[in-house]
């Protein structure tokens, strides 16, 4: 009996974007089902695959066996070209995937398939399977819906500085953008995501709570006419193991942490992708160097594009001299377990590059921020930290040492530094009050399908 209750449960597909930031949300989502009696099959690509030994053994994963050109997987590709290349080299793998446990019968009983919201191949492949498809969004409800209004704002680079009708706080400067990407091949992808899911998506299931953004929420599903569930913060609510990462972390930090006092430390890290040139990191550098605080930098392979050092699989060289800054007050590491280190007692600010996950992980840990965006829904989020919520600043739009040094300064000791870390708190307490109820809605509506 307990045999044949098991292959009656009712079965989620998920698919994951195969790049980290996008992966731990999905995966986080799934234990959260799977708990609420679910039965999970993550479909995947090969490509930076997820390890099943860190999930419940009931999971099922299985590969898509897709085969990705270059565009996909080169360190460095454009990223709007390798978004779209995805999805393409996607498309026909997951639709025949699906459609092999459509085929297997009752004993893999499809409720519905829960797809990344940037695989807009996916989403359409499922419905086009009439598989009930929900797009998971990994980052902001705000960034969302300035994807949905994009079409409508392409002419706004005439008007950097001016507020967006009904996208208030961004400005035209904030919305998606990419330097150096080919814009019309960005508008395309951006474009795909919100047709693909006005006409696929049976609902939005996004990465955030109501403390920060019900009213984004609200319009999302006036604009669409269809269920926006708020799941987040995944990171909490699923209470799963340390997420999967492509780099090993240095758990030493940890220690050097422990001898530091209470909110004296700067954490400083760009995240696992974005990355800034030779110039840039030298002038990040001396500006830590200049502020006199205590830092934790990570520094990964990868950081510093081009030449001069760095770049692809290398450890970008530190400029010369600054050997003194590290013995004296601070910390480098290739990589840190980034969870515990912001909910550190020592830990007093973070220096981000203000990607979703790392947002929320410092909104849960009442941490202020220092915001250097980089490109696409970075932007979004870091106007929403310094505008919006009032718990960051900016270090400025050139990064120049003695700029650095004062915003640094300015943020760990300054007359607003009290003020940002009593916002920063008051969302610590927001996040620390959302419950599992959005999640309980979500199975009811997946049962419904």
């Amino acid at each position: 009996m307990a045999g044949q209750e098991q292959r009656r449960r009712r079965r989620i597909v998920l698919f994951p974007l195969p790049f980290q930031g996008h992966m731990n949300p999905m995966l986080q989502l799934a234990t959260l089902l799977h708990g609420r009696g679910l039965a999970v099959t993550v479909l995947h690509t090969g490509f930076n695959a997820p390890d099943p030994t860190r999930h419940p053994a009931e999971f099922t994963f299985v590969p898509i066996h897709e085969s990705f050109p270059a565009e996909v997987t080169s360190p460095g590709a454009d990223i709007a070209t390798q978004l779209l290349a995805l999805n393409a080299a996607c498309e026909a793998p997951f639709r025949e995937a699906l459609a092999s446990l459509l085929l297997r019968g009752q004993d893999q009983d499809v409720a519905c398939a829960v797809v990344d919201g940037q695989c807009y191949s996916a989403l359409r492949a499922a419905h086009q399977l009439g598989v009930p498809a929900l797009a998971l969004r990994t980052d902001s409800a705000a960034t969302f819906r300035s994807m949905l209004a994009y079409p409508r704002l392409r002419d706004a680079e005439e008007r950097l500085e001016e507020l967006v009708p009904d996208l208030e706080p961004l400005r035209a400067r904030d919305l998606i953008r990419v330097d150096g990407s080919d814009t019309d091949a960005l508008c395309g992808f951006i474009g795909s995501v919100a047709d693909a899911t006005r006409a696929s998506a049976s609902g939005i299931v996004i990465n955030t709570f109501e403390g920060i953004e019900a009213s984004e929420l609200v319009k999302i599903q006036r604009e669409l006419s269809r269920p926006a569930f708020a799941v987040g913060p995944l990171h909490l609510l699923s209470q799963a193991p340390a997420e999967q990462s492509l780099h090993a972390p240095d758990r030493g930090c940890l220690a050097w942490l422990d001898e530091r006092p209470p909110r004296s430390v700067l954490y400083v890290s760009l995240g696992s992708v974005a990355c800034v040139d030779r110039g840039v990191f030298e002038e990040m550098a001396w500006g830590l160097a200049g502020s006199g605080v205590p830092f934790l930098w990570v520094v990964r392979p990868g950081l510093v594009s081009g030449g001069g050092g760095g770049g692809g699989e290398e450890v970008p060289p530190l400029p010369d001299g600054f050997g003194k800054e590290i013995r004296s007050r601070g910390k480098i590491v290739s990589w840190a377990p980034q969870r515990e280190v912001l909910a550190h007692a020592a830990i007093a600010a973070f220096w981000t590059h203000c990607g979703w996950n790392s947002t929320l992980e410092s909104v849960c840990e009442g941490v202020p921020m220092l915001v250097q965006p980089c490109f696409a829904d970075q932007l979004v989020n870091a106007r929403y930290v310094t505008h919006g919520w009032g718990v960051g600043m900016e270090v400025g739009e050139e990064i120049e040492r003695g700029r650095v040094a004062k915003a640094v300064t300015k943020l760990m000791v300054g007359d607003d530094a009290a003020q940002m870390r009593g916002r920063a708190y008051h969302l610590k307490m927001q996040a620390s009050a959302a419950t599992s109820l959005s999640i309980d809605c979500l199975v009811h509506y997946i049962s419904s399908l």
